[in-house]
């Protein structure tokens, strides 16, 4: 079940859902809108040639900051880690949804590759999968809009929820390069 906007508020009442900030008029019908940081991380091409699942990848990117006036440039065919704003929290009951905005799918921007899902128990600055699949370069800017969590009551508490254990991206703060290399360990 998807929590509506009545229901996330009772849940952010009840702790169950945490966003800090919560900005005015974030709560949508069934979702909260989420803003674009201020950190990315994008492959380094020049440097590079490819990505061996089995090596750490963070070496190979590069990490951007940008400003209130200075704005983020995703060129076509690009992709860059980025991150939003708000610090959000679920609690053994709730898992998390991100998804896209509408005005920026229209002009090509996807905001995650395949990590929509955030687990019960985890809280994090979620990281966002940029990419641009329009012919035009994407001007974004920090705190701007970027995306949306929605949220879903679980038929019970997770027996193990994400902070039970020692999972590789709990509690991110920045985009975070994959860690998919600890797999093979």
């Amino acid at each position: 079940m998807i929590l509506s906007d009545r229901d996330i508020k009772k849940a952010l009442a009840e702790k169950r859902i945490t966003i800090d900030p919560l900005y005015p008029d974030a709560i949508q019908p069934a979702s909260v809108d989420l803003h674009l940081g201020k950190v990315f991380l994008v492959f380094d091409t020049t440097r590079f040639t490819e990505i061996d699942v089995k090596k750490p990848v963070a070496g190979l990117m590069r990490r951007i900051e940008i400003n209130d006036i200075e704005p983020f440039i995703l060129h076509p065919n690009e992709f860059a880690l980025g991150v939003t704003v708000e610090k959000t929290g679920f609690s053994d009951d709730i898992v998390g949804r991100l998804e896209g905005k509408s005005s920026l799918g229209r002009i090509g921007i996807i905001i995650h590759a395949t990590a929509g899902y955030i687990d019960p128990g985890n809280t994090l600055h979620p990281t966002l999968e940029l990419s641009n699949i329009s012919p035009l370069p994407v001007k974004l800017y920090y705190k701007m809009p970027i995306a949306q969590m929605s949220y879903h009551a679980l038929s019970s508490k997770a027996e193990v929820p994400y902070s039970a254990k020692n999972h590789k991206y709990f509690g991110d703060t920045e985009p975070q390069a994959s860690k998919i290399h600890k797999n093979f360990e």
